[in-house]
């Protein structure tokens, strides 16, 4: 049991929430291309996405090791900082959609790791998570974030409230 839950009924609200970040993520990330910050959607990626972060420190370690969350949770510190405390005031604004976008796309890999190893056609085409179509996806996901993340730090400049 975690938190009085069933170790299902966990991963059950941690994907959940999980999926909630990964989604409200790209929402924000589709804002910041437009050079605009979706004030209700960036509440709500960060939020679930700090909650997925957490919610994952309580898992048995088996696969993953701490590392991940922790340079999540450092991720996370930095976006929550230079939006919150800075207002993203000069350079911390880059710092912002670096961090965000960063963010994000360690959800997204963390999907992707989870889908090769949990559904049946993509665990047959990377049973060990090292085979070509794994490492393909796995790269394909880096580049777009990477891609993304470029644009989004020269067209994201929001108007300061």
């Amino acid at each position: 049991m975690i938190l009085g839950l069933s170790i299902a009924t966990f991963t059950l609200v941690h994907v959940i929430i999980s999926l909630i970040g990964i989604a409200t993520g790209l929402v924000v990330l589709a804002g910041m291309l437009r050079g605009k910050r979706p004030v209700g959607w960036t509440c709500i990626f960060l939020a679930t996405t700090v909650l997925t972060t957490l919610t994952g420190f309580l898992f048995p370690i088996t696969a993953f090791t701490p590392a991940l969350g922790v340079v999540s949770t450092v991720i996370l510190a930095f976006a929550l900082l230079t939006l919150y405390v800075f207002h993203l005031a000069g350079a911390w604004r880059a710092i912002y959609v670096i961090s965000a976008v960063a963010a994000l796309y360690l959800n997204v890999f963390v999907a992707v790791v989870q889908s090769f190893q949990k559904l049946g056609p993509l665990q047959e085409l990377a049973p060990t998570q090292s085979e070509p179509p794994f490492l393909a996806a796995q790269g394909i996901v880096l580049a777009l974030f990477v891609i993304a993340g470029f644009i989004a730090v020269r067209t994201f400049r929001p108007s300061v409230a």
